[in-house]
């Protein structure tokens, strides 16, 4: 099958389209033919290798953390898929590879399509889902009246985080630029600030939650907006001591993780605030109830750019651009 690798870790090299072989079909798994695979910055840690540590995949690599597809065949254990199913994943951690023509994937990992969805806008929707998801229900349990600050409200994750967290009765603050100002409102969001014109730390107070999905400025900064009691919570790191444990991740490596997040810690510890570092999971169970959302119409997968899969080079270039409204789908069919 054809699929898009690298060979090696590196920020510049671009990757290329080759040939691979047919993944392998294991009793709990789901074979699928890939129709459109979306682009996430976690492409470029992972093709960069800022995750080769935490997630120590064998090279040659093929690229892809989450699709769009229609079921090939189904393993001996596997129940609830059938073959022409049309379905939905995020790729499990140590399987990732959605920029191919075929990925196998665990049946607990999927979900079928909804229903109201093409397949390019389905593609859109499981990793920034249930990031999303990850965040605010599991772990902020987001409470209906409470006030939420989501970074970043234009880009994959924020934009369906402030229609989830508007869903969930919340208060929702967000950060964009000044084009996309009026577009973050229309998604829901009460407060948008406008971060070329103000600094959010100086406008916002007395928050419940914060979704950080930029730097350790702005990680610090959050510090500041929230109440006693309130949650930080982080998607693009510092990890922590407690997610090194739930990886299983070696002592060595657990304590430059514990050293690597002490400031932050400490910091949030004095204001009387939680710290926590969520790295989304594959789930199906929870990507079932997100395609209950969007079939209600609550949340909508916002896609921004569609490259052939022959272009898929030029689609992660335009994500690591950082001026992205939404997400980058690469479609194979």
């Amino acid at each position: 099958m054809k699929a898009f690798t690298i060979d090696r870790y590196s920020k510049n090299a671009p990757g290329q389209i080759t040939e691979m072989p047919e993944p392998q079909l294991r009793d709990d798994d789901v074979l699928i033919q890939v129709h459109a695979a979306s682009v996430n910055p976690l492409d470029s840690k992972i093709k960069s290798g800022e995750f080769k540590l935490i997630l120590p995949y064998r090279l040659p690599l093929i690229l892809g953390n989450d699709m769009a597809g229609t079921v090939v065949r189904v393993g001996a254990s596997v129940h609830r898929f059938k073959a022409g199913d049309e379905v939905y994943a995020r790729a499990d951690d140590g399987r990732i590879g959605t920029f191919a023509e075929y990925i196998s994937v665990r049946a607990s990992s999927l979900a079928l399509k909804p229903k109201n969805l093409t397949m390019v806008e389905a593609a859109a929707v499981p990793l920034v889902a249930l990031t999303a998801w990850q965040v605010l229900v599991e772990t902020a349990k987001l409470k209906k009246g409470q006030k939420v600050f989501i970074q970043a409200g234009s880009g994959g994750v924020g934009s369906v985080a402030i229609q989830l967290a508007k869903h969930l009765g919340a208060f929702v603050a967000t950060t964009t630029s000044t084009a996309n100002v009026d577009w973050a409102k229309a998604l829901g969001a009460d407060v948008v600030i406008d971060y070329k014109k103000q600094d959010f730390s100086s406008v916002l107070h007395d928050y419940d939650v914060v979704l950080n999905s930029l730097g350790n400025d702005e990680l610090k900064k959050s510090l500041q907006i929230l109440k006693p009691g309130g949650h930080l919570i982080s998607i693009s790191g510092p990890p922590t001591p407690t997610f090194a444990d739930a990886r299983g991740l070696a002592w060595p490596l657990k304590q430059v993780l514990r050293l690597l997040s002490a400031g932050i810690r400490n910091k949030a510890k004095k204001r009387g605030v939680d710290y926590t570092f969520v790295f989304m999971r594959a789930d199906g169970a929870q990507l079932r109830e997100i395609t209950s959302l969007i079939e209600s119409g609550a949340i909508r997968p916002i896609v921004d750019k569609v490259f052939p899969f022959a272009d898929t080079h030029k689609a992660l270039d335009c994500v690591d651009s950082g001026r992205v409204k939404g997400k980058v789908v690469v479609q194979m069919l």
